[in-house]
């Protein structure tokens, strides 16, 4: 269940930027990667026309191909990176706003059945990464337009809560103002954190959603 249309978060509602730290981190990454894609497909086509003082040689087709994977996925970085900058969320006391930089959305208290904070370590290090969990006590749309990306299909934290959750990632540096303002809104719903084993984010379902909204269109 979630609201969408005019609404807004309220003026006095808490607002956590999610997004200036990783596109401070990843478009560098991007731009680096994009670079070298750029060399690559370069040397790729000077190997196989055969500048300078070498003969065309075909292996320089796989340069071309390598320069061009390389450079679709630097790209993609970048643009995806760059139109999250600006991914937020949002506390009050109707609900979790969502904001993806583009549009937003709400998970309201009232759909959920309890809220809390997963995390685990990751690497050598022990480098841990953060999750808001938010279990629904009613179905949820999986499509939604701003959520769809933050739903998860797990064994359910109790048995009468569905399969369906929504899994919120948060920086660390904004994990306590965030815990903060939704104990504050809703003592009631929260379970605590969690330590979960590495790898338990999990990706959105990128596949089923194509499927599915491919299908509502026709």
């Amino acid at each position: 269940m979630s609201f969408s249309g005019e609404l807004t978060p309220s003026p006095s509602a808490t607002v956590v930027p999610t997004g200036r730290r990783a596109s401070r981190r990843m478009i560098p990454l991007g731009i680096v990667l994009t670079t070298i894609s750029a060399l690559v497909l370069f040397g790729g086509i000077a190997v196989a026309a055969g500048l300078g003082d070498g003969e065309p040689n075909p292996k320089g087709i796989g340069g071309i191909v390598l320069g061009l994977f390389m450079g679709f996925i630097g790209v993609t970085s970048l643009i995806t990176t760059w139109a999250a900058r600006h991914s937020s969320v949002s506390v009050d006391h109707t609900g979790l706003w969502v904001g993806n930089g583009k549009a937003q959305n709400v998970i309201p208290w009232q759909s959920l059945a309890g809220v809390g904070l997963h995390w685990s370590e990751v690497g050598k290090r022990g480098v841990k990464i953060y999750s808001i969990e938010l279990c629904p006590n009613a179905p949820i749309d999986r499509d939604d337009p701003v959520l769809w990306p933050l739903v998860r299909d797990e064994e359910p934290l109790h048995p009468a809560l569905p399969r369906l959750r929504y899994r919120l990632p948060v920086p660390a540096s904004s994990r306590m103002a965030l815990v903060t303002a939704i104990r504050q809104q809703v003592p009631r719903l929260w379970f605590g954190e969690t330590e979960r084993a590495a790898g338990y984010m999990g990706v959105p379902d990128r596949k089923g959603h194509r499927e599915r909204t491919r299908a509502s269109s026709r």
